[in-house]
């Protein structure tokens, strides 16, 4: 008796279905995702702090909305921005930000002299700061940062008056990579906090 020979189509589909599901998994794979930080180092040294005379709290550092997302961006055109593909931030910018501030206006006016809002038990501030960015962005010509900020410090008891102080850094990029661009970010956070460590207890 003969058996009967194998139909190509049927010996066929199984390799045709094993291209189809490479083809598929080649095309679900993304690619690789660089994070990238803002430090928590100054990006230059920091003299030893004295200890300033006055306790202050963080309370709020408020952000623009566009930048409220995981993407590093790049201008593109005069008004535009693009996501540079592959690169994110390792955390957002509205946690990055208040958060290494504070840490670098503790430097500067010294360790207990500046707080994160709430307070601890028992300590009471001074003074409550306030930041409001305004621009933290690389201009058109992909050459500069520019930190466009106000701030202000409050007297929590009303005895004092309120006076709102300006701050824009033009930080120069030293290349066009996400890296350089963390950076320039870093490096125009570390200025906003000397001014307002300067300047706060000094009006």
């Amino acid at each position: 008796m003969r058996l009967p020979l194998p139909c190509p189509a049927r010996l066929a589909r199984p390799a045709v279905l094993a291209g189809l599901l490479l083809a598929l998994s080649a095309c679900g794979s993304s690619p690789p995702v660089s994070l990238y930080r803002l430090r928590a180092d100054p990006p230059a040294a920091a003299a030893a702090a004295a200890v300033a005379p006055t306790r202050w709290m963080l309370g709020s550092v408020r952000l623009p909305d566009y930048l409220d997302r995981d993407a590093i961006l790049w201008p593109s055109g005069e008004t535009g921005l693009k996501a540079l593909p592959g690169q994110r931030w390792a955390e957002p910018l509205r946690d990055a930000v208040p958060r290494v501030l504070r840490g670098d206006l503790a430097r500067l006016r010294g360790a207990d002299r500046v707080w994160a809002a709430p307070m601890p038990t028992g300590l009471k501030a001074d003074r409550v700061l306030k930041v409001e960015i305004q621009t933290y962005e690389v201009q058109p010509d992909g050459q500069t940062l520019v930190l466009a900020a106000r701030w202000w410090l409050t007297d929590p008891e009303g005895q004092a008056p309120t006076q709102v102080r300006l701050f824009e850094r033009r930080e120069p990029l030293a290349g066009s990579s996400a890296d350089a661009l963390v950076q320039a970010h870093r490096a125009a956070l570390w200025a906003l906090a000397q001014a307002i460590a300067t300047q706060g207890d000094h009006p």
